[in-house]
């Protein structure tokens, strides 16, 4: 029964806690790890564990499947080296400061390199939730970063653990040869994966079977790359990032609508389950140390959560100015940063449920039998390092953004003007040559073309420099598109009526019902983005 009881209660959680946040301003994250805690303490949920399984395998493949797929590979491919040095250097710099601080605090080399790969990695989740509001090239930045980044921490973790349970042992060639299979292997399972689905979704037409394919994808991915003990998140993410390329020729505008509503609402659950889960492991973890352990665990915490952030920031703050040396082209001059938005980026560096996935993954015991050393201290100190993090620089990052004054990025908004402005100028020159090969009637012609300008006149009137003529162009479409949404709502009320007169079926209802909500969507979406 603590199965279904414990859905309905991470559903409403969820349900409050993202409500709160909004209605406080408070990063719904934040609530929602403090509403785990809370649930903490009641009685019925007290046993429950978030199995390192159910993060590596079933949460991490979807939503960092989701999160390439909404990433630009544009913007990845123009910051390519950062992205990389930060996915690399970054990791296993901050592992190693980590490990220093926690050998020094009393842990044996190999738990304290455990330590370090466990907290090393930011995450994709955390920072699309938190971070969302940056200009777009640091939420690239961020979100790039923490893709990869699950990859080399995992291959740090796994050489730790096996170092220390005696199953493995520290070569130059030996690292790089992980490394070199984590990351080559990864990519191509992903590329593979993304290469079968693309030929699965030419054969599925219908818009279930093709997102059935879409939804096997992530797993298909993580698995294949599993077989071959290379990295599943990297073969997630680079099977999503080829996806979002070859998505838009290749599925039809049903089967991408659904795909968007169903991804949208699954990753939103998944991600608000997650930071409920983190904030109840908070409460087992606390659970397992007393006394002067736990206030050893506690001094750690703090001091591995200082070493996070300033491993960031002395990267942020030496790298770049190496790469200004080494690298003078104009180009790189035009990527530069100033100081100001390398602290937000800094300050962003997010941990989250990957990092404890990792942590609980550590073993119980040796191969001799014995406990594995320090176990319960680092799950503790790595549930308090994501808590400090998405609290203290949750909170923080704000203050940050308003003290940085960073320009306000309007290159999304400029290039979808163009975008539509484009489209819609091509539309309007290819309708002569498309009415002639569709013998299509005159008078319908040209009430397309007639359509099609005025559309046109209100994407080139929202191009920021409006003259008088403009806003009576922009008045006229919002005063018709609230009249056309207005009639849409009498037309549904006159359905509802008609089907409780039982002048009509459901099913009737529903079928109309769904064209009227389709356009009812796109008329409010286009309000909204004007």
């Amino acid at each position: 029964m603590i199965g279904l009881e414990l859905v309905v209660v991470l559903g409403v959680a969820v349900l409050l806690g993202n409500a709160a946040g909004d209605r406080y301003r408070i990063a719904p994250p934040v609530v929602l790890l403090v509403l785990g805690a809370l649930l903490g303490f009641v009685p019925a949920l007290r046993e429950v564990e978030l199995p390192p399984e159910a993060v590596l395998l079933i949460f991490l493949p979807v939503l960092l499947y989701w999160e390439s797929l909404t990433t630009s590979l544009r913007e990845i491919r123009r910051h390519l080296r950062g992205i990389i040095l930060m996915s690399t250097v970054l990791v296993i710099g901050t592992a190693g400061a980590v490990a220093a601080v926690a050998h020094q605090l009393g842990l044996g080399w190999g738990p304290a390199w455990v330590l370090g790969a466990a907290v090393a990695p930011t995450d994709a989740t955390a920072v699309g939730v938190l971070a969302k509001s940056l200009p777009r090239r640091n939420v690239t930045l961020l979100r790039a970063e923490s893709l990869i980044n699950d990859g080399t921490a995992l291959v740090l973790f796994g050489l730790a653990v096996g170092i220390t349970v005696g199953e493995d042992h520290f070569t130059l060639p030996h690292v790089s040869a992980l490394f070199a299979v984590s990351y080559v292997g990864g990519t191509a399972a992903g590329a593979l994966t993304a290469w079968l689905v693309i030929r699965a979704r030419r054969v599925f037409d219908d818009p279930l079977l093709g997102n059935v394919t879409m939804i096997l994808t992530p797993f298909t991915a993580y698995l294949l790359a599993e077989l071959i003990h290379a990295s599943g998140v990297l073969a997630a993410v680079s099977a999503g990032l080829i996806m979002s390329q070859a998505g838009p020729r290749m599925a039809a505008a049903a089967m991408r609508r659904q795909a968007e509503e169903f991804w949208s609402l699954a990753t939103f659950l998944l991600n608000g389950s997650l930071f409920v889960l983190v904030g109840l492991q908070a409460q087992a973890a606390v659970r397992e140390l007393h006394g002067g352990d736990l206030t050893h665990a506690l001094i750690a915490v703090a001091a591995v959560s200082a070493v996070v952030v300033a491993a960031r920031f002395a990267f942020n703050f030496t790298v770049p100015y190496l790469i200004r040396l080494l690298d003078r082209r104009p180009e790189q001059r035009r990527r530069r940063m100033n100081y100001r938005a390398r602290v937000i980026t800094s300050i962003g560096g997010f941990r989250g449920a990957v990092s404890l996935a990792v942590a609980l993954s550590v073993p119980t015991t040796l191969d001799s039998g014995t406990p594995f050393p320090h176990r319960d201290t680092i799950v503790f100190v790595t549930t308090g390092v994501i808590i400090t993090s998405l609290v203290l620089q949750g909170l923080l990052l704000p203050a940050v953004v308003r003290w940085a004054r960073l320009p306000h990025d309007t290159s999304v908004e400029e290039e979808r003007l163009h975008a539509e402005t484009t489209a819609t100028e091509e539309a309007l020159k290819a309708l002569p040559s498309l009415v002639d090969d569709l013998a299509t009637d005159p008078a319908v012609a040209e009430r397309m073309r007639e359509e099609y300008e005025s559309r046109l006149l209100v994407v080139r009137a929202d191009d920021g420099e409006r003259d008088g003529d403009d806003e009576d162009i922009l008045r006229h479409h919002r005063h018709y598109t609230a009249l056309r949404l207005a009639l849409l709502a009498h037309k549904r009320a006159t359905l509802v009526r008609l089907r409780d007169d039982h002048e009509i079926d459901d099913t009737v209802l529903r079928h109309v019902q769904r064209r009227l909500d389709l356009e009812e969507v796109r008329l409010s979406r286009r309000q909204a983005a004007e």
